[in-house]
């Protein structure tokens, strides 16, 4: 391997691509592969609308953006959105006849888990079940949604806890990025955010990324899991959303009425290789899309 080599490396990992353009660029050309990649923001930021729509599109082809691929998708709280993954593979299909089969849904594979433990067990299932080759179209995306409801409370603040969360952290990314490795496979965790409040640079005085803060809803927040889980992951999206009144003239009213409209930012906190990047995005019925600022 020579210096030389070295650096045609990341022009040469595979590239999920999210369907637009604008965020595409944002992440260089979409979501690696043989990497783990982090989305965290609030509840009703997007988080779990781009894991939908990244399992639809990773069954086209290179050609298209996609991996030709199936996608496992793990998910750790509340009822998993079939509904909406229907209406998503039914809008894909519709757009790719020729591309995706007459049901998406069927190179989707889900399954729930509870906690951090069940979560390593799941994950040995998962490697046999890639190497048995059971599927029609290779595994090449993982989703686990989210990683830090496995941790809400099974974990305790004192020492012996901690270091026991941060042993599980590095065996649960360790073992993902084996799997990412050895098939190629794209890996997306979502993780949420706690309320931070301390100084202005940082988290604990560290900075991690291209953002000294990150504010979401007039509140400034950091990511869960802390920094430990942030040495575990290659890449990190922050989804923020802003809610704004707006005043809206209503035809034979009066006077004008105050309406909320929510903006939605999509950051690029850090990845390997790429500086920081941002854009808008809202989300459609076809999926989250980004807006030409």
């Amino acid at each position: 391997m020579t210096p030389q080599n070295l650096m045609l490396l990341p022009l040469s990992t595979p590239k999920l691509s999210i369907g637009c353009l604008i965020l595409d660029h944002c992440l260089g050309g979409g979501i690696a592969c043989n990497s783990i990649t982090e989305l965290v923001g609030e509840s009703g930021s997007g988080k779990t609308q781009l894991c939908l729509q990244l399992t639809v599109r990773a069954q086209l082809p290179p050609s298209h953006g996609g991996l030709g691929g199936s996608s496992i998708y793990i998910f750790t709280e509340f009822s998993f959105p079939f509904r909406r993954l229907q209406q998503l593979g039914n809008l894909y299909h519709a757009s790719y006849p020729n591309l995706l089969r007459l049901e998406p849904l069927e190179d989707i594979y889900v399954h729930g888990v509870h906690d951090a433990q069940e979560l390593i067990h799941v994950l040995g299932d998962i490697e046999a079940f890639i190497a048995i080759d059971h599927t029609r179209l290779p595994v090449k995306l993982i989703v686990i949604d989210s990683i830090a409801a496995l941790f809400r409370s099974q974990y305790q603040t004192t020492p012996a806890d901690l270091k026991r969360r941060s042993e599980m952290f590095f065996n649960i990314s360790g073992t993902l990025k084996g799997l990412a490795n050895k098939y190629g496979l794209a890996v997306v965790v979502t993780n949420q955010v706690v309320d931070f409040i301390g100084p202005h640079h940082g988290v604990n005085g560290v900075r991690l990324g291209n953002l000294e803060s990150l504010d979401t809803s007039g509140r400034r927040v950091s990511p869960a899991l802390g920094l430990a889980w942030a040495h575990c992951i290659n890449s990190r999206v922050f989804l923020a959303r802003h809610e704004q009144s707006i005043e809206v003239d209503i035809r034979n009213a009066p006077s004008t009425s105050i309406c909320s409209q929510t903006h939605r930012t999509f950051h690029l906190v850090f990845a390997p290789h790429l500086a920081y990047a941002s854009a808008e995005f809202v989300i459609k019925k076809e999926g989250i899309v980004g807006v030409s600022q």
